[in-house]
Parts: C-alpha cells; structure tokens; sequence
C-alpha cells in the first residue's frame, strides 16, 4: 500500500488534472477538416514547365508575374553578385552586415518609387510585421481592408493599436471608420488606413484614389502593399498607385514575385526610414540578406523593371491573361490572378486534383487563407507561360465548371 501511495505521489501533479492534446489529434481535426496541408517538391527551376513530386506540370501557381525568376539575364546578374560580394552576408545590417548591394538596391529602390528612401527587409512578412510594430502603439489606430494579407494583419495585431477592419474595398464604411476614430483619436496618436492595391487571393483592385483621399480628409497615414503590382503595372511597373497618381505615406513591396528574386521592401520619406532602421524588430534583430540577391535585385530594378526588358515582357503577360479570358468568357480579369471560387474545401481539393490529372499545378486555397466557405482555386499567368499553354487551361477549366454543373 505504501509503495503504491508513493508511486502515485511520484507521477507530475499536473497529469492528475488533464491530458494535453498530442500533435497527432490536432493534425487529425485539420483533416477532417479538409484543411490539411503538405508540401510539394518541385524539382524544376521556377518555369511554365515543372516537374512537381514526380509529375510534369504546366505551372499555373507562381506568382513570378514576369518570367524572371530562372531568366538567363537574372540569373547571370545573380552569378556576377556572388563572384564579387559572395553567398552570406555575416551579420545584421547595423552590426557589419550593410554591405554596397544593399544600400545600391535601396537607392534603385526610392529612385523607382519616388520616394526619398527606401529599406530592404528579409521577407515582405518581414517588412509588414517590422514597420507596423514600429511606427504604431496601444494609443494609435490602424484601419485596414478585410482582405489585407495576413502580415498586415498580424503586424497590426502585434502593434498593439486598435486595430478596425473595413469591409473590401467599402469607401463608405471606410469614410465612416475614419469620422469615428478622429473624432476619438488622442492628441498625437496615428491613424493608419491600410489596403492592398492588388488583393493576392481575389486578383482585383483597390479604389486606391478614394481610399487615399480619405486618408487626406481625415488626417490618416496611407500604406499601400504593392505586392501583386509592382512590375505589373502602371509606368514601368512602378504600381497601381503611381499608375492612378496616387503618393502613399509608406509604399510596400516585394522583390520576389515579379521581380523573380527574394525580399521585402518599405518606402517613403527619410524620417520614415530613418526610424524603421531604429525601431523596426525584424530588420534590427536579422542578419542582412545576402549581397548576391541585393545585387541582382538592383540590376533588376534598375535595368528590366523600367526598360524594353520590362515592357515587353509585361505586354506579354497581358495578352496572356486576355488570351485566358477571351476562351473562358464571362470573366475580365483586374490582374495576373483569376480566382475560381468554389466554396467548400473538398470541392477546391477536388477540383485542383483533377486539375492535376489532367496536367496543371493550380493548388486549391482554403481557410484561413481566404474566408470559410470561399476555397477557390488561384490561377496565376506568368510573361513565361505560352498562348496554348492558356488556352489548354481555359478549356481544362470550362471542363470542370460543366462538370460540376451537370452532378
């Protein structure tokens, strides 16, 4: 009886009250959930054409809009990077790790925005999570889209400001956030509106010119994420804002979709630059990405993004996209992404697996992705991609959109 007791009392407090939850029992929900993840080994450079877990596939997932990610000119401007400056940067960049490709990369950066300054990050997340938690705090607001990727959104979580969300691309209920917050705000808290100008699941754009006169009418700070337009659109792909007029407070933007290499960056004033190198967590606190990409990303902005390069290759892509939407009909396309809406997770799982089948790498999107009941499939048109490639897609796709019709 006293070696029982003694064992008992041996066993951890805590096991007398509760059982955690195993990895495996939370894994099992999100299947039964037909939300369960896994990943895919492409084993082919970023191109049309890809071998994906063993199958030849016409890649239509990429978000390299341009074609420049395995380009001859990009991966030799890449080869030149590393013979000069080498693989590793060494450490952060206010430590040693600031190195001549990286203030070059700015510089090309602020002169293509036109802006006073710009600062590169390891990752667009990166970006949104290191400049919101720097710029706002628990007496300032921010406003954003509800379709806002998730890095705003978790950078405005982790800000610790109010955080309200607008309905998509609702100007009136935006208007209407903006009365209430000024009339509340405290005396030199910030006001922050935040919107995509191209939204990465839905491919449509944002009435940018309302939102930023809003803004301006209101006394809010504007931060526009370019992500899915820059190099797409507008004058020498400089985005949807300068293509509309439009001078955000803080320009957002990535190096690794149409710019086919690997980043994030903010742009604007001096001031603001000037304090994002002070406060923002995820520069300050992460080693300086490597010089050799900063290298090739200068070349790319300066050389193809604004050149014949650049505008060839963007008018391409629109004639793919077009070339998409005039064999589907029905559809008018506001950027290179298409959704196919289809509501249940096992309806989107099915239909990319049949995609596949037939020879077409176009995964479903599920929650928390994009809201429940909105899983799609996510089509992408690339520079790259030829005209049968997009008509075979298009026919694939009226194929399952009859198919579905007719159960």
């Amino acid at each position: 009886m006293a070696e029982s007791l003694q064992a008992a009392l041996a066993i951890p407090y805590r096991q007398f009250f509760y059982r955690m939850r195993t990895f495996e029992e939370e894994l099992e929900s999100i299947r039964a959930a037909s939300l369960l993840r896994s990943l895919r080994t492409v084993e082919t450079p970023q191109q049309p054409r890809s071998r994906v877990d063993g199958l030849d596939l016409l890649n239509f997932s990429s978000n390299d809009y341009l074609g420049l990610a395995a380009s001859a000119p990009v991966m030799e401007a890449l080869h030149e990077g590393i013979r000069r400056w080498g693989a590793g940067s060494g450490a952060s960049r206010l430590v040693c790790g600031t190195q001549g490709p990286h203030t070059g990369l700015e510089e090309a950066l602020a002169a293509f925005k036109k802006t006073e300054a710009a600062l590169t990050f390891s990752s667009g997340y990166a970006a949104a999570l290191g400049t919101l938690t720097a710029l706002l705090d628990k007496e300032d607001t921010v406003i954003v889209d509800k379709l806002c990727h998730a890095s705003l959104i978790d950078g405005a979580r982790l800000s610790g400001a109010l955080l309200r969300a607008f309905p998509h691309n609702n100007t009136e209920r935006l208007k209407a956030l903006l009365q209430s917050v000024r009339a509340k705000a405290p005396a030199k808290s910030r006001i922050l509106v935040i919107t995509e100008s191209v939204f990465s699941m839905d491919g449509d754009r944002a009435p940018l010119r309302e939102v930023a006169t809003l803004a301006k009418d209101y006394g809010a700070l504007l931060m526009v994420d370019e992500a899915h337009a820059l190099g797409v659109l507008g004058p020498g792909g400089r985005g949807l804002a300068a293509e509309l007029g439009v001078a955000p407070d803080i320009h957002m933007g990535t190096l690794s979709k149409a710019a086919g290499l690997h980043g994030g960056f903010i742009a604007g004033s001096q001031a603001l630059i000037d304090l994002l190198i002070n406060r923002a967590r995820s520069f300050i606190y992460s080693t300086a990405p490597p010089p050799c990409i900063a290298a090739a990303a200068e070349y790319v902005v300066r050389e193809i993004l604004t050149g014949p390069e650049g505008e060839a290759r963007r008018a391409t892509l629109q004639q793919r996209i077009a070339d998409f939407a005039a064999e589907l009909g029905g559809i008018t396309p506001q950027s290179a992404i298409v959704p196919v809406i289809l509501g249940s997770e096992k309806a989107a799982l099915a239909a990319g697996a049949e995609l596949m089948s037939a020879g077409f790498l176009v995964p479903a999107i599920r929650y928390p992705t994009v809201a429940r009941g909105a899983a799609r499939l996510r089509i992408t048109f690339s520079a790259s991609h030829r005209g049968e490639d997009v008509r075979a897609l298009a026919k694939a796709v009226h194929a399952l959109a009859a198919a579905r019709e007719n159960q």
